[in-house]
């Protein structure tokens, strides 16, 4: 008999270590095409991904006390997901994350054009970028993979490029793992646009968090918030986050640069080589003791707390999200690469394929 107590006990543990991945409609798009969410389960997180710009669309976890709250911004049904068209709440944005400069660039000494979103310059993949789109989902063990082709010439950028996202939840840890590849020279940049607030939605601004970012230098922005081409030291001024550092703490310092950006809203240069896996940011909140740890193999991760949210749009339960109520860790290529020799490159060529993985990790601290 006890033998078989234990048997069923070993069981029963690593069928929820093992989790589990359920699949249902989340709603219609105007033309008529099916969204479909899977819910993914482990022992420890629930995660919720959309094929609709294959967003997370929640992720719950509990905190110290064993209380379970979502901790991403997000809507209740699709209907909110379209009637959004500013924030990119969890969604994979691209062709190309993040800024581009005037809206072009060149490549193979051609330039090309790109709609203009952001004031003079293209942002996370144009007026119709890959948030906007339907992916393919396919359960795979533990999780989902995403699928989308974009054609040459989509958003004015070359090269028919078919990107896969595949998301696996395992124990605590999310991961995320991106690949992409072209039938003609081009550029890409993917990153998961998840606003994360570890108090849980609903519970105030991220200001009290306190973030830690393994980076001893960022890229100065100018006022479009485009990347001037220096590797600036972190030393001495409110960017410097090499320790854990309370969020609020310095966001309204006399610095040019966040007054520019309206707080932090820039990328940090990571230290170890491209590819190779490494601690991007730590984020710790003291009133839940959740923590939340990002690793990556990307060069760079843009930290935004949030600064552009004005309220306008509300969670399911009608709590505004309003500026600096949630933050988000963009695991990137720097931002207007490839009008930056310097930078590590994003250009993508035929016969190559482009992989990266990002995990993020869910804990409690007491």
């Amino acid at each position: 008999m006890r033998w078989l107590q234990v048997m069923l006990l070993s069981m029963t543990t690593a069928m929820a270590a093992h989790g589990s991945v359920t699949k249902a409609v989340f709603g219609k798009m105007p033309d008529g095409t099916e969204v479909d969410i899977y819910t993914l389960k482990s022992d420890a997180v629930e995660a919720r991904i959309m094929t609709y710009g294959a967003r997370i669309v929640s992720i719950k976890t509990a905190d110290k006390n064993g209380k379970v709250a979502d901790v991403v911004l997000g809507y209740d049904s699709l209907a909110g997901y379209l009637a959004d068209k500013k924030t990119y709440f969890g969604a994979i944005v691209g062709r190309y994350g993040n800024r581009i400069a005037k809206g072009e660039f060149k490549l193979d000494g051609k330039t090309y054009h790109l709609p203009k979103n952001n004031g003079e310059n293209s942002l996370h993949g144009g007026t119709v970028g890959f948030d906007q789109l339907v992916w393919k989902g396919r359960e795979v063990p533990e999780g989902v993979e995403m699928t989308l082709v974009s054609k040459d010439g989509d958003q004015g950028y070359p090269g028919t490029l078919t990107a896969h996202v595949r998301y696996t939840l395992h124990h605590n840890a999310l991961r995320i793992d991106y690949s992409a590849s072209t039938d003609k020279d081009t550029v890409v940049n993917l990153t998961n646009h998840s606003y994360f607030n570890l108090g849980g939605v609903g519970s105030g601004t991220i200001l009290n968090e306190e973030i830690m970012i393994a980076a001893d230098k960022y890229t100065p922005v100018d006022k479009g918030l485009i990347p001037m081409g220096e590797l600036a030291s972190v030393e001495g001024t409110p960017f410097d986050f090499r320790k854990s550092t309370v969020i609020g703490k310095r966001i309204n310092d006399d610095s040019p640069q966040l007054k520019l950006a309206g707080g932090y809203d820039h990328n940090w240069v990571l230290r170890g080589a491209n590819g190779e896996v490494k601690t991007a940011a730590r984020v710790y909140d003291p009133t839940t003791g959740r923590v939340f740890t990002v690793t990556t193999t990307e060069p760079g991760v843009q930290f935004y707390a949030g600064v552009s949210l004005d309220g306008s749009f509300k969670s399911p339960s009608g709590w505004p999200y309003a500026k600096n109520t949630a933050l988000c860790l963009e695991t990137q290529h720097f931002p207007d690469s490839p009008n930056h020799p310097s930078f590590p490159t994003t250009e993508l060529k035929p016969g190559q394929a482009r992989h990266s993985a990002t995990t993020f990790t869910f804990s409690t601290q007491k």
